[in-house]
């Protein structure tokens, strides 16, 4: 079955002034895709979204969103998409669930919902608390049941586990697949590579405003394993990382006659790895 494309970028670039933020992005996105936006702070994430959800005109190239220019979004394409960025505000002195009963009632959604999605993000428990006593986890998790109350086709978000905890993430990690699994396309900013390798489809390392590789997480990181190696670990404990040659591979075969090889395991390189080297920079 063929995926409907809902997100198409077309030589994109932006200027602030003298400063070329954005340089010629090109790139697509699917229906129940999860396409990883990657690179450091000011690499240009949070401009981009900004630029497809219709907050920010970009200087040349366009775009399309759910079939539609982002030069001409209106109102009506939010009914259909999700946003959770950093500052996405929410009402401190109203409750958990009164701050998600106006969102519904904004957008006519049925008000049952709501605690479906609260119990979703684990906050139903909390749906009575004032949004300002919240933790900060906890916040971003209200950011996030807002944005997908309406189940939109398209969901932006920027960074949305920086600063959480590991298990709040996971809660985070296990909702975002549920939703790619039911359709919705994500479009995930982060620097967090491994976030990245855990959860995309494909994805673009972002540096300097320019695309400097794209793809599958592990058609990347395979096409800079330069010297195939791998980590073996034998019975007594022994453990090496061996070259690919005829003689690594008679004394794999040998140890797995013998039954004395417990895990072996390929070295190709990490996202952050493969981003170290095409840019020469560290990921902060």
């Amino acid at each position: 079955m063929t995926q409907t494309e809902v997100i198409k970028v077309d030589h994109i670039s932006k200027h602030f002034r003298e400063q070329l933020a954005l340089k010629d992005l090109n790139f697509s996105i699917k229906q129940g895709e999860i396409f990883g936006f990657l690179g450091p702070s000011g690499a240009g994430k949070t401009t981009t979204i900004k630029i497809l959800t219709g907050q920010l005109e970009q200087t040349s190239g366009d775009a399309m969103v759910l079939g539609r220019s982002v030069n001409k979004i209106n109102e009506s394409i939010y009914e259909q998409i999700g946003i959770v960025t950093h500052n996405s505000g929410i009402y401190e002195k109203l409750s958990v669930y009164s701050n998600l009963e106006i969102f519904a009632s904004i957008l006519n959604i049925d008000k049952k919902r709501i605690n479906e999605i609260l119990k979703r993000v684990g906050l139903y428990k909390d749906r009575k608390k004032k949004a300002k006593k919240l933790s900060q986890g906890m916040r971003q998790r209200l950011v996030l049941a807002r944005a997908i109350l309406h189940e939109p086709k398209v969901l932006f978000l920027d960074e949305p586990t920086s600063g959480l905890d590991p298990s709040t993430s996971m809660q985070i990690h296990k909702l975002l697949i549920e939703l790619k699994n039911k359709g919705t396309a994500i479009f995930l900013t982060t620097h967090n590579m491994e976030e990245a390798a855990k959860l995309c489809d494909n994805l673009a390392l972002l540096n300097d405003g320019k695309i400097v590789e794209a793809g599958s997480p592990k058609d990347i990181c395979l096409r800079y394993d330069k010297n195939k190696r791998y980590k073996v670990l034998l019975r007594n404990n022994e453990e090496m990382i061996l070259p690919q040659s005829i003689e690594t591979a008679e004394k794999i075969d040998q140890w797995m006659g013998q039954n004395d090889l417990l895990t072996i395991h390929s070295c190709e390189p990490t996202l952050e790895e493969v981003f170290l080297e095409v840019t020469g920079r560290e990921l902060v």
